[in-house]
């Protein structure tokens, strides 16, 4: 392990019926901010529970922070947050809402630059104070510092880092009503999240290998329990709490990471409109198999301690170990394959230009340029 520097001070509210903490986990003399989605809040219950909590508190309402958070979008929930002079702000939704509420936050706090801006920048680097009800586990962004926005106009996706969430309030109950295409492509987040830490280099951290192997080992086997039964509380919390386990730094303090799958899949979604979940489970095969040499040893070690992938020569242990993978995503029901989406070879070239033109170097070895993304891709046509 190489050194570093840990902390996360996101104080975690995790339980049937915690929303109900918002009346005393925000001081009374705070105007608030509060960010929402499309309304499906209002269709499962969790906005009249957040009204009540919150019925002696002063607060403002933006709605309408869609999927892919766009920074079109926030830049309007800025001038509100601006114009109303607030204190603080709370996402209640997915990790969209929370993604857009901590730009919201940045944008508030340096009213003189743009958001954009802020964004191309990689750092916020101060926000006004933010906090979240989250319902759709997938990001792990109610307890991690990172966002992901979108511009519609330049057609464009990227990262950036801040704070992290004051608190956040994790109610596995609010999950039940969640679409299954939703709940399918945030197990291939959780799942990814964990293979762009884990699956890198061995031997650095018996500690965290295993800690990483037992959240992907979760998710995928409740991934069956929750098509069985969705109102399973148990199953459902397991499920939740995975998706804050897989990216809340914890399993990758001291650690290689990769993220290539992601930067691809982000220029997925900005160009084609694919679902994050979903442009995840069509790059990551092809990323691992690409890259198998140097991934080799913990593709091995994965397929031995979390698949049962113990028999035959390395090449054939790795070969069954991407084809597993491949097949769990397929059984979440999503698309493995560029061409179930209408894509074609202009999008991979597209993708490939833009890597180069930045000149990009992502992996846990820098070497994943323009053009090894295209041999990813060209994999997954």
């Amino acid at each position: 392990m190489f050194n570093f520097v840990f902390q996360n001070t996101t104080k975690l509210v995790f339980g049937r019926g915690q929303i109900a903490q918002l009346q005393t986990l925000i001081e009374k003399n705070k105007k608030v901010l509060v960010t929402f989605g499309g309304g499906s809040v209002k269709r499962n219950g969790v906005y009249e529970q957040v009204r009540e909590a919150l019925k002696d508190h002063n607060t403002v309402e933006f709605w309408g922070i869609e999927p892919n958070p766009a920074v079109e979008t926030l830049r309007k929930a800025i001038k509100v947050g601006l114009d109303e002079q607030v204190d603080m702000v709370l996402a209640v939704g997915g990790g969209s809402v929370l993604d857009g509420t901590k730009l919201i936050a940045a944008g508030i706090a340096c009213p003189d630059t743009d958001a954009w801006t802020i964004v191309k920048t990689g750092t916020a680097t101060k926000q006004i104070p933010f906090a979240s009800v989250m319902t759709l586990p997938a990001t792990g962004s109610e307890m991690n510092n990172g966002a992901v926005i979108s511009c519609h106009e330049t057609k464009e996706k990227f990262a950036f880092r801040g704070d992290y969430p004051v608190f956040s309030i994790l109610d596995p109950e609010t999950t039940y009503s969640l679409p299954k295409h939703q709940i399918a492509c945030s197990l291939a987040d959780i799942v990814v999240h964990c293979f762009e830490q884990y699956m890198t280099t061995s031997g650095q951290s018996r500690v965290l290998d295993r800690w990483a192997e037992g959240v992907i080992a979760t998710a995928m086997e409740v991934a069956p329990l929750i098509q069985a039964d969705q109102h399973n509380y148990d199953v459902m919390a397991d499920y939740m709490f995975s998706a804050t386990m897989a990216l809340n730094n914890f399993i990758r303090m001291g650690v290689t990471q990769d993220w290539s799958t992601h930067q691809i899949g982000h220029e997925l979604t900005a160009l084609c409109g694919v679902t994050h979940g979903e442009s995840l489970a069509i790059v990551y095969p092809g990323t691992a198999e690409v890259l198998r040499e140097q991934k080799k040893a913990k593709l091995l070690q994965f397929g031995e301690r979390v698949l049962g992938v113990c028999e035959g020569s390395e090449d054939e242990r790795v070969d069954q170990v991407i084809a597993k993978i491949e097949a769990f995503f397929k059984s979440l029901g999503l698309a493995t394959r560029l061409s179930e989406k209408g894509i074609g070879v202009d999008v991979v070239e597209e993708i490939a230009r833009r890597f180069n033109e930045r000149g990009v170097h992502f992996g846990e070895a820098k070497n994943v340029t323009g053009d090894v993304a295209r041999e990813i891709l060209m994999k997954r046509l």
